[in-house]
């Protein structure tokens, strides 16, 4: 296996990117449906919410689409911090924010899942701001790796691509099957997380966090065995 890993380090890379779009879907149905209709990934989503909540739009919340906005933020600019010296690409500064990312979804499921439904305000919000945290950080460790159209949170972008590209469109080709398996995993998770919402809050959040521990694990190996750089090596410039 470990043999394989390396030999084929960009597809791996790949898979990883897919499972934790999946995963994404996952995580924002929960937002979206069980915490008063916040995402906690697709920051577009909290952004048009906020605006037309802000319009006067009956029904819409601004503090949970506020707090995962700077959440967010702050989970990419822990990222962008770790990151900056590197190079990119998967080192032990990925491996190691994907399992700060795990860590915080483990904790929130184990609360979920003892606490056994959607907390009050202002615990709910404590979630919220935890989940996007998380989404955060994952984003911007994503956007390091470097895997061509997968962000992990958003396909805005790849269904752009994809349409613009497509023969429809005078292209001549494109990377059809990752762009579509982006959206697809991406719409899969979030209806993954809807049905697992039946059962619990926590539910959701746990199958998110094992997704994330088994990237994490699957892509420090192969970053080992395929010899990566040092992960202290700073970037050079011409």
């Amino acid at each position: 296996m470990l043999k394989r890993l390396s030999r084929n380090i960009p597809n791996l890379h790949l898979a990883l990117m897919l499972a934790l779009t999946f995963s994404t879907g996952v995580v924002d149905a929960v937002g979206y449906l069980g915490l008063d209709r916040v995402f906690t990934g697709n920051m577009t989503g909290n952004v048009v919410i906020l605006g037309m909540a802000l319009a006067g739009a009956d029904g819409l919340p601004v503090i949970g689409p506020v707090i995962a906005l700077l959440s967010f933020m702050l989970g990419a600019v822990i990222a962008g911090r770790v990151l900056r010296p590197i190079k990119e690409g998967w080192t032990h500064r990925s491996t190691t924010l994907l399992t700060v990312v795990a860590v915080i979804m483990v904790g929130l499921a184990i609360a979920l899942l003892v606490y056994g439904g959607t907390p009050p305000q202002p615990q709910e919000y404590i979630v919220t701001t935890f989940l996007a945290i998380a989404m955060g950080i994952q984003a911007g460790t994503a956007r390091h790796i470097g895997v061509k159209d997968v962000t992990t949170v958003v396909v805005t972008s790849t269904i752009t691509g994809f349409a613009a590209d497509s023969r429809l469109a005078g292209g001549k080709g494109q990377p059809w099957f990752r762009r579509a398996a982006a959206i697809i995993l991406i719409a899969a998770g979030a209806g993954v997380g809807a049905l697992l919402l039946r059962l619990g809050l926590g539910w959701g959040v746990s199958l998110s966090a094992l997704i994330t521990v088994i990237v994490a694990v699957l892509g420090h190996i192969g970053a080992k065995h395929s010899r990566v750089p040092d992960a202290t090596a700073v970037k050079t410039t011409n």
